[in-house]
């Protein structure tokens, strides 16, 4: 058990008492106060004894919960600054149009949700009115990311301000036609408004924990002065259950991001019923934000609760509705008064005293409807504080009812979510709620109609004029096309000449590459290293002391390695975003980086290396979440391959990244075998992202930790290497009668494929051609290109088609990964084709044994390549059954 401050009585034991008689004291008064007045009463004063010293600024573990009450009291609320009736009226209209929306597009099936931006229509309005800075001011405006089943509200809003025409409304989920709207925020399909997709649930408040640090870092670099950018992410209670929703809630307090505002709408519902049945969600997510550091405001109640507080003079309302599970809660707002009455006031003879005081009306509007998150007054009262703390993050706790001016059909219940249309009856309820005039005759009509007041009506010119103050439209998304110069030649040069005979991993080959270009007068400070951790696996050990490591407090401490070439160093003005142990969290970090050219008008160079394993297989769906914001990049899964990795074992051996990575049509994958060939890669990505016609995708590259001797480049196999494709390496002495195979080996399988290319000639007289594959993925998309071209009387012949044309023999693809990677090629080749690969699990081992437990190391490919040429009558049948017996196979 521990004490109101979360000290342990064994540990009071341990601190000194100066003064044991003053202790004595306190608890004696403690003791009276409880006897005379009671536990409640003794609890009360405690709690306002521990808020005092905490307002004082005395050292005390915070209260990680309050009582179940708005945190900012109404007598202490800001002057409102704006129209408030206004604002209502265009928030009417903007409620109107989302479910018309929704409810007209019901009949062609494609659904939409209307309960959730019912309930958090102030919550956007206020924002949109009076604090979301646009992008046409000064900076980069403010970052919005909004919730997911929300947009409805955000498209009601865009037609009310005249980006948005009824045509469009009524294209909502109707994409394929063009001109349509995406279901929720797609920056891909709409890149002109929305500026974060977020409806992958949780992604939205990792992003924008890692958007706001990554303003800091833009700041910190003196890249871009962000200090009047403002993060904002609306979030729904039951999203808050995705891990990723609180995974980095310590890092921004711990960086004192205090530009970052998380809107939680407490309405209380998930999408089939409460968010916590049994319990409070509220009071859970106060604890939790406040024990992470954040600074935490409750907006819970509306106005008509306050004659009730006032009433409350023996604090039983305050413990009731701290006692109430939400569950409970939600049944009150769907009953009667005499419900009410009975199950909520009769709990205690001080709180039925209460109730005898209020109106039928009064207690059927307090817990039918009034709530915080549904009064512009006090939504204004939550932000205004929030953008006015300093020191730390915000977070506010909004209660809502779901469904909120739908009728009693939506609000509150559980079947809301998927509830898609309301009724004739339901709109004209809402009509009359509302207040919109619409006559009744519209509403005989077949479909209900749009409602607008006139492009120069009252409405629209107060809306247009507080988002002109604010800086202009929003949300938006903004491009200013910023062509990045291209690094020097002297930049590559290096990996271009080869190693000689030093032998250098391909992971060392990238790293020493991205240092080459951090040095680069132009675009050096551009890059954006980012790691996990196990930088030092990596190699990128030597950027630390030259680059620094990014911490917004600089180094406070000497580093225990001070003394050594390659110090651990950070600095305010670091390069690199060394993570620590959270894929998620470097992902996040990846998509503000690669992203900043639309967000920031900076162009950002991020280069994320990881263990291949815990990549694509991870974070998979961040990766959707980059391509959908139109990300740009150098995504980098190092010790790459199910065999390279010598000893790691299963969870560390990556065979299917490359396949999980070909489902995503923005990322370009290579699988390079040699140093030359990431250069060229490297510098064809830069100008395809990075300039004059930059292109919104990104790269997925794969590079090994086996050191190897890397060749120079041969002369004349760029466009090969881009493409996907190439001839390495020629048989020797070859004639026409000679049995001949092609040998396409990708990634670190090359170099098996070379010692099978010996083998075949020296034991069996066979000659074979080893071809570097690049890119399985790139040959793959300008195949299916071909196919769809074909489709439109176009007749063009792929690219891999191409290249094999006339290779003699049969062909033989092997690779690190499994046979499904190779085998996206298989039916564009002409030849008779077949694969190797290493399906299945992993394992640990050496990296000879695991080779041939997998049946790809050199020996396992002659005899593969055999077994083709005997099924073609070009070497004796026995010759399979022999190489296996020589190979020990």
């Amino acid at each position: 058990m521990t004490d109101p401050v979360g000290i342990s009585p064994s540990e009071l034991d341990q601190l000194p008492d100066r003064d044991t008689e003053e202790t004595a004291e306190w608890a004696a008064s403690l003791d009276a106060v409880t006897k005379a007045a009671g536990p409640q009463r003794a609890a009360y004063l405690m709690r306002r004894t521990l808020q005092h010293a905490e307002g004082a600024g005395i050292a005390l573990p915070k209260l990680l919960e309050t009582d179940y009450v708005n945190t900012i009291p109404t007598a202490a609320e800001p002057a409102f600054d704006g129209d408030e009736a206004m604002e209502a009226r265009i928030t009417a209209w903007n409620r109107w149009n989302a479910a018309a929306m929704v409810t007209r597009g019901s009949r062609f099936g494609v659904g939409g949700h209307i309960a959730t931006f019912a309930s958090a229509a102030w919550l956007y309005e206020t924002g949109f009115n009076h604090f979301f800075r646009g992008k046409e001011g000064d900076g980069s405006g403010d970052q919005l990311y909004i919730q997911g089943h929300a947009s409805p509200g955000i498209y009601a809003r865009a037609f009310l301000d005249g980006r948005l025409s009824a045509d469009q409304l009524d294209r909502f989920r109707q994409e394929s036609g063009g001109d349509g709207l995406p279901s929720y925020p797609h920056p891909r399909r709409l890149p002109w408004l929305w500026e974060f997709p977020t409806v992958s649930m949780g992604l939205g408040p990792l992003s924008a924990i890692y958007q706001a640090r990554f303003n800091r870092y833009l700041q910190n670099r003196d890249i871009k002065d962000t200090s009047n950018s403002h993060v904002w992410a609306f979030l729904g209670d039951g999203e808050m259950d995705e891990p990723e929703s609180t995974t980095a809630i310590t890092l921004a307090a711990r960086e004192q991001l205090d530009n970052l505002t998380f809107v939680i709408n407490c309405n209380l519902q998930r999408l089939d019923g409460p968010v916590r049945a049994n319990f409070r969600v509220v009071q859970e997510l106060e604890a939790q934000f406040r024990g992470a550091g954040w600074n935490v405001v409750k907006t819970l109640w509306g106005s008509a609760w306050d004659e009730l507080f006032q009433l409350d003079t023996q604090g039983a309302l305050v413990r009731r509705l701290r006692a109430v599970p939400d569950a409970q809660f939600q049944t009150y707002a769907t009953r009667d008064v005499a419900y009410i009455r009975e199950h909520f006031f009769g709990a205690e003879p001080a709180l039925a005293e209460l109730g005898r005081l209020l109106t039928d009306a009064k207690i059927a509007e307090c817990f039918h409807t009034s709530r915080g998150g549904h009064e512009a007054r006090k939504v204004y009262a939550a932000y205004k504080a929030a953008v006015e703390f300093k020191g730390a993050p915000t977070v506010i706790l909004a209660q809502t009812v779901k469904g909120y001016t739908l009728g009693p059909g939506f609000e509150s219940k559980n079947a809301n979510h998927q509830m898609k249309k309301l009724s004739g009856k339901e709109f004209r309820a809402m009509r009359d709620l509302l207040e919109l005039p619409i006559p009744d005759a519209k509403l005989d009509e077949d479909l209900v109609p749009y409602g607008h007041p006139g492009a120069d009506s009252p409405e629209v010119r107060y809306l247009q004029e507080r988002r002109a103050a604010l800086g202009g439209p929003a949300p938006a998304r903004r491009v200013h096309a910023v062509a990045l110069p291209e690094p020097a030649d002297r930049s590559f040069s290096a990996l271009l000449k080869g190693s000689g005979k030093q032998e250098m991993a391909t992971t060392m080959a990238f790293v020493r590459l991205a240092k080459e270009l951090m040095r680069d007068k132009e675009t050096g400070k551009r890059w954006v290293p980012i790691v996990p951790d196990e930088a030092r696996t990596f190699g990128m050990e030597s950027l630390f002391p030259s680059a620094g490591i990014y911490s917004p407090l600089g180094q406070t401490y000497e580093p225990v390695d001070r003394d050594q070439l390659m110090y651990y160093k950070e600095a305010k003005n670091g390069q690199i975003l060394n993570e620590g142990i959270t894929e998620a969290g470097a992902m996040a970090d990846f998509i503000a980086a690669a992203t900043s050219y639309a967000t920031h008008g900076e162009p950002m160079i991020p280069f994320y290396i990881f263990y291949s394993m815990f990549g694509w297989q991870r974070t998979a769906d961040q990766m959707w979440q980059l391509a959908d914001q139109l990300g740009k990049g150098f995504i980098v899964g190092a010790t790459a391959g199910r065999t390279t990795l010598t000893g790691e074992g299963l969870q560390h051996a990556d065979g299917h990244s490359h396949l999980i990575a070909s489902t995503n049509p923005a990322s370009l994958n290579y699988d390079p075998a040699f140093a030359y060939e990431i250069a060229v890669i490297v510098k064809d990505g830069l100008r395809r992202m990075y300039g004059p016609e930059a292109e919104n995708v990104f790269y997925y590259l794969t590079v090994y930790n086996e050191p190897k001797p890397q060749p120079a480049m041969p002369e004349g196999v760029e466009e090969g290497i881009l493409k996907g494709l190439y001839r390495f390496k020629e048989a020797a002495n070859a004639t026409a009668e000679t049995p001949r195979v092609q040998l396409l080996g990708s990634g670190t399988a090359i170099h098996w494929a070379l010692e099978a290319q010996e083998l075949l000639a020296a034991d069996w007289g066979v000659a074979a051609d080893v071809w570097s594959a690049t890119s399985w993925g790139e040959l793959r998309r300008d195949a299916l290109e071909c196919d769809a071209a074909l489709l439109r009387g176009e007749v063009r012949t792929p690219y891999v088609t191409q290249a094999l044309e006339g290779a003699p023999g049969p062909v033989l693809a092997v690779s690190d990964w499994m046979r499904q990677v190779p085998d996206q090629i298989s039916q564009w080749v002409e030849q008779d084709y077949s694969s190797l690969g290493t399906d299945g699990f992993g394992l640990s081992d050496t990296r000879e044994a695991a080779r041939r437990h997998f049946g790809v190391d050199a020996q396992s490919i002659v005899v593969a390549a055999l077994a083709q040429l005997t099924r073609r009558g070009e070497v004796p049948a026995s010759a399979v059954k022999e190489a296996r017996e020589r190979y020990g196979l």
